[in-house]
């Protein structure tokens, strides 16, 4: 296995086995709308800090095939890469972050994972309750922060659910390397589109279902991806026209902080549009920082909140990401309880009425984000929904078992 100081003279077996010898598989930034990035070395890896980013898109890019019997080549596009030719549909994969991850778990291949760049933000335990649907955590586990080269020429997979500018401007990168994993290993294809928040993010974002159509492109399975569309369309419709009234609905501040003892608060703003912000927005809430100047939480705005600076906002209900690994009772015999004995933090309304809950996930995908949302709807709206202790489903579990096994 080359270090990062050795480039081989030629691309891998597999790039030639699976890519017919073409390894330059769409320009690098080929295609970009507004441009590919700076491509310059920025950040020093704490990029990774917890902020969002998923917004409305006028058009959706779709794979398209060749008039060949089997389908092959075929093309699937996503910026900031552009356009790439797959001459085998992709087996082994490895994904950056668990929404990535949870896309290709919804489209029935789960078990080609090889690794993933953050382990930590990557929430498996909601297949449990998918009946049939069974993910290794092995390849997880022996690899769970991919993120160097030396890594990517190890699991030497098929396709990289990366987005290459993240790989530059967190973890130090240079388009060159960029490069030389696209020829040597496979290509890259992804989008940061948790947080709308960075600088150097200057091309097309995407909705959670218009990245998850060009994932599906990548492999080839474009009959998961509209049943999958389907059931979510009917999904959110059915939620939505049972919310109250827009003035009936709670203010809501959404907030990160990891520790069960906080003292400061990271701050969201639900006006960005991030994919992991996308329950909050279809259930219709209230930015709690409206008419402030509090900017949203990225990898260059580092601010946080104390108890006074929550007490001139005081939502409605508190939204506190970092523990998604908690249960409900647990988040609230901790960090709730804290709350509730703080001299301040004690007088929010929110922490005086029950209504400070987990936030959800960083990044999430399709099967993510159906659990997310009737979490979130009995989260804010219990009288409708039921307790968030409650076991009333809003979604068919079996439904989306069916889809992810293939019986359509």
């Amino acid at each position: 296995m080359p270090n990062g100081d050795e480039t081989p003279d030629g691309p891998t077996r597999r790039a030639f086995a699976k890519y017919g010898g073409t390894v330059a598989l769409g320009g690098l930034f080929a295609g970009c709308a507004g441009g590919g990035g700076s491509g310059g070395v920025s950040g020093s890896g704490n990029g990774t800090g917890n902020g969002d980013g998923d917004a409305e898109a006028n058009s959706t890019e779709s794979g398209t095939e060749s008039e060949e019997s089997d389908g092959l080549p075929y093309t699937a596009a996503m910026e900031p890469v552009g356009e790439v030719t797959f001459e085998a549909v992709p087996e082994q994969w490895v994904a950056y972050d668990g929404g990535f991850a949870d896309m290709v778990v919804a489209l029935g291949k789960g078990d080609g994972l090889v690794g993933i760049g953050n382990a930590d933000r990557y929430y498996t335990y909601v297949y449990d309750e998918l009946p049939g649907v069974d993910i290794d955590r092995s390849p997880i586990e022996a690899h769970p922060d991919v993120r160097t080269k030396e890594q990517f020429y190890e699991l030497d997979a098929d396709i990289h659910l990366y987005d290459p500018q993240m790989l530059i401007n967190w973890f130090d990168w240079g388009e060159d390397d960029v490069a030389e994993i696209r020829d040597n290993v496979a290509p890259f294809f992804g989008n940061l589109i948790f947080r709308r928040s960075d600088e150097w993010h200057d091309y097309r974002y995407y909705t959670l279902y218009e990245a998850f159509e060009q994932v599906a492109a990548a492999f080839d399975e474009r009959e998961r991806y509209e049943a999958f569309a389907e059931l979510h369309e009917s999904f959110i419709a059915d939620v939505q026209s049972r919310l109250p009234a827009a003035d009936d609905r709670p203010s809501v501040f959404l907030t990160f902080e990891g520790t069960n003892e906080p003292e400061t608060f990271s701050p969201y703003r639900l006006v960005d549009k991030g994919t992991s912000k996308k329950q909050w927005l279809d259930l219709g809430v209230t930015d709690a920082l409206t008419g402030t100047n509090i900017e949203n939480l990225s990898s260059t705005n580092r601010g946080e909140l104390d108890y006074e600076n929550m007490l001139e906002v005081d939502p409605d209900v508190i939204l506190v990401r970092g523990h998604e690994r908690k249960s409900p009772t647990e988040f609230r015999d901790t960090v709730l309880a804290y709350m509730e004995d703080h001299p301040v933090g004690s007088e929010l309304t929110a922490v005086q009425n029950g209504r400070v809950y987990r936030g959800g996930y960083l990044n999430q995908g399709p099967i993510h984000n159906l659990f997310l949302t009737e979490r979130a709807a009995k989260q804010l709206y219990p009288d409708e929904f039921g307790p968030v202790t409650g076991d009333e489903e809003l979604f068919d579990r079996q439904r989306v078992a069916d889809i992810i096994n293939g019986e359509l």
